[in-house]
């Protein structure tokens, strides 16, 4: 079963996120935090968990600057962010500092573990509706010239990453194999310098290398 850790100063909040967790067949919670120094303590000391979910408005540290943080000591932890903030410079910050995923708390149980499930597999997931702030966001950015040498197909593969597609559901919509597909991607970390897909999203919305819808 996979781990997941929640940092929420709500006690009821993150009591009815833990029971959706461990209701699931699965997830666990393993821990529960009420500010990132917390999280970032038993991270320093310890094995990190598979999931993160955690609120942004904490007591400390924001849960942006905690996202960074958790990301500087273990880099494979996926995290996403579940808050009220729907606003774009939120959603932004988080993103780029190594959010997978961007939910709502009124999203539903079957939502969250969704989500889950999703960076879990190497994806990434936003609702809907927070989707489409984002795309529109992205597409009043000024592009920048490709300095990093990425093929057309490289470039289509990146979007559909920052999109939140899995290597399978590019296969798909390209109408190529995995392998060629996880070749591609491998080459784009290569090339942009990362090594994790947190860290690609992450640059390529920071140096507008998305490209427009």
């Amino acid at each position: 079963m996979k781990e997941i850790w929640i940092i929420e100063d709500n006690p009821s909040y993150s009591a009815m996120i833990r029971s959706i967790i461990d209701a699931s067949k699965n997830f666990f919670c393993g821990k529960e935090f009420i500010c990132a120094e917390d999280a970032l303590k038993e991270l320093s000391s310890n094995s990190s968990p598979d999931v993160i979910l955690t609120d942004i408005n904490l007591p400390g540290i924001s849960g942006t600057e905690g996202i960074k943080k958790i990301k500087a000591i273990s880099g494979d932890v996926e995290i996403i962010v579940l808050t009220v903030f729907d606003d774009n410079e939120k959603i932004f910050e988080a993103i780029c500092n190594g959010a997978n995923g961007y939910l709502l708390k009124n999203s539903a149980p079957e939502e969250i573990l969704s989500a889950i499930e999703s960076v879990i597999d190497g994806g990434s997931s936003i609702n809907a509706g927070l989707a489409r702030k984002v795309f529109s966001m992205f597409a009043s950015m000024k592009q920048k010239e490709n300095s990093y040498g990425l093929t057309k197909r490289e470039n289509e593969i990146l979007n559909y990453l920052v999109d939140g597609k899995t290597a399978p559901e590019i296969g798909k919509i390209t109408f190529t194999s995995v392998q060629t597909v996880q070749t591609h991607i491998k080459n784009i970390y290569t090339k942009v310098q990362v090594n994790t897909r947190s860290g690609l999203v992450s640059k390529a919305l920071k140096e507008g290398l998305v490209q427009k819808k």
